[in-house]
């Protein structure tokens, strides 16, 4: 109980700073320190959707870019000869990426509302964690969301447009279980998004200044306090 008390009283203390410093930033009617959560949080992910939603966005992202997966060219035959051409993997990659592209404007919104709407009990030890500790629990609670959404969209991008690289006529012929490779494409793209938002956390966070929010230079100064 001694040990509880005392966590509780440390976390009360690290919190009224913060408050504070937001406090004196934005004056009567001050962000909680959730809401500035919320805002490196939502300013994280439209940086790393607008970068996604460039063109070849997903292909040129170092962090997000979908690689062919392995079990295309799993059955050996026509298809892995195909795949062992740098030509076709190319295409096959600018293809896949595409269509991950596609499928992630769906998820836009899906991420934003979760940033809404996410319950953030320890603020404080959000903004207090590592460069991507405020993603890392975003993705705990949308990942699901994202996924789901994603997938139908890839499964149809895939059907379509894996075919028309390949033609109609060596596609039927390789056997792709679409089923798999729409799962295995769509938990890479989520993945990928994330991984973008993670990195848009961190550079805010090694430069709050640059976004010109009080409440988050704010927020973010007090934290590597």
């Amino acid at each position: 109980m001694e040990a509880m008390n005392r966590r509780a009283l440390l976390g009360m203390a690290a919190l009224v700073p913060l408050v504070a410093v937001v406090g004196c930033a934005t004056g009567p009617g001050a962000s909680t320190v959730e809401e500035g959560v919320r805002r490196l949080l939502t300013l994280s992910t439209e940086r790393a959707f607008d970068r996604l939603m460039e063109p070849n966005g997903f292909y040129d992202s170092q962090v997000a870019r979908i690689a062919v997966p392995q079990a295309l060219a799993g059955n050996g035959g026509v298809l892995a000869s195909l795949l062992n051409s740098s030509l076709v993997r190319n295409q096959m990659g600018i293809v896949l990426n595409q269509v991950a592209q596609d499928a992630a404007r769906r998820a836009t919104p899906v991420v934003l509302d979760h940033v809404r709407r996410m319950s953030l009990r320890d603020a404080v030890a959000v903004l207090r964690g590592g460069p991507t500790a405020a993603t890392t629990l975003l993705q705990q609670d949308a990942g699901g969301a994202v996924l789901d959404v994603m997938l139908p969209e890839v499964s149809r991008g895939l059907r379509s447009d894996v075919i028309r690289t390949l033609s109609a006529a060596i596609a039927e012929k390789t056997g792709v279980d679409y089923a798999e490779l729409g799962q295995t494409v769509a938990g890479q793209a989520s993945d990928g998004i994330f991984r973008a938002i993670g990195r848009e956390e961190a550079a805010i966070r090694a430069d709050p200044r640059a976004t010109r929010d009080p409440v988050l230079i704010a927020l973010l100064g007090a934290g590597r306090g």
